[in-house]
């Protein structure tokens, strides 16, 4: 007896026309058409970044000249130090380099710098200690009241900052404060969104961690720095990027309280600067200052960006 078997089926689905790399090409094409509003978003946020760094490199003649190119043609750094420039020359209308103005003050203008940089990164190290702890009071201790306090700091977001800038001086003022790093910095400190970020993401830690470290007989204040801050690392670093950027570019309080060019910060150097020297001769030096400027909020990005990215998801996630 001779027993027929058939060959067995093909499980596979015949290939269609284009097969996987036809599909995948589809997906592609689509996924890419839906970014394209991100695409054109983005090209509008960098063309004058761009344009700043070009015209910090451009000669006058360059500045001036219309139609304006976009690469510079012959690249020089007059705008930052000029060596033809004479403090006696009998050119009135010769711009002097960035770094041959402010003369009057120390260190000329990196001193606005060093003043920038003590002053936001003092300003953000303070106020995350200060947040971290009165996240962790508010989320793990069993304080009377604890409801209210956290309604009263989600209604302090409410109020406009702009609102408070009259009685922070008058403090400042009667404090003795006012042209100080004290002066900068001490009204800095609280900040309430950094509070309601790191109350959320001190939720989704359980309680029964900080149970067990009090069992093993560690302190409070132990148990903040050794075990609640490690885990707070990611959140720290997202709002550190936040904190950072706004009192680096923070302007109208130190607008407010600077009385000399000794203690003027960055923004509020740029603003003297583009108001003492307008015209288009002097642009090349007013981006150079920019330049500079917003070169460390870029680089502060950077380096922080994966940081900033995995707090703000694993925030959303479990807040």
């Amino acid at each position: 007896m001779v027993v027929r078997t058939r060959p067995p089926a093909s499980r596979t689905a015949p290939a269609a026309p284009g097969g996987t790399r036809g599909r995948l090409r589809g997906r592609r094409s689509r996924a890419g058409w839906a970014k394209a509003p991100l695409h054109l978003l983005a090209i509008t946020m960098i063309v004058p970044f761009y344009w700043m760094v070009i015209t910090a490199f451009k000669p006058v003649s360059e500045i001036t000249r219309n139609p304006p190119s976009f690469v510079p043609e012959s690249p020089t750094t007059v705008g930052y130090h000029d060596p033809r420039w004479r403090p006696d020359a009998d050119n009135p209308g010769h711009v002097a380099g960035l770094f041959q103005r402010f003369t009057e003050v120390d260190l000329g203008f990196w001193r606005f710098a060093v003043n920038s940089v003590v002053i936001a990164t003092v300003i953000t190290v303070l106020a995350l200690l200060a947040a971290s702890l009165a996240a962790y009071v508010i989320t793990k201790h069993d304080i009377r009241g604890r409801r209210v306090i956290f309604l009263m700091i989600l209604g302090s977001m409410m109020i406009p900052w702009q609102a408070t800038l009259v009685p922070n001086y008058l403090v400042v003022r009667n404090l003795g404060w006012v042209d100080s790093y004290l002066g900068y910095i001490v009204p800095a400190i609280p900040k309430a969104f950094v509070v309601f970020f790191l109350v959320q993401y001190l939720r989704s830690i359980p309680d029964d961690l900080i149970e067990a470290a009090r069992i093993d007989g560690a302190g409070e204040w132990r148990i903040w720095w050794q075990v609640v801050m490690p885990l707070l690392r990611p959140a720290l670093a997202a709002m550190s990027i936040f904190v950072m950027l706004n009192e680096w570019n923070n302007f109208l309080w130190p607008l407010i309280i600077v009385e000399s060019d000794q203690m003027a910060n960055l923004p509020v150097a740029l603003a003297r600067l583009n108001s003492a020297f307008t015209g288009a001769q002097h642009m090349g030096v007013i981006m150079a200052a920019s330049l500079l400027a917003s070169l460390p909020t870029v680089v502060f990005f950077l380096l922080f960006q994966k940081h900033f990215t995995r707090g703000i998801a694993m925030s959303g996630l479990k807040g």
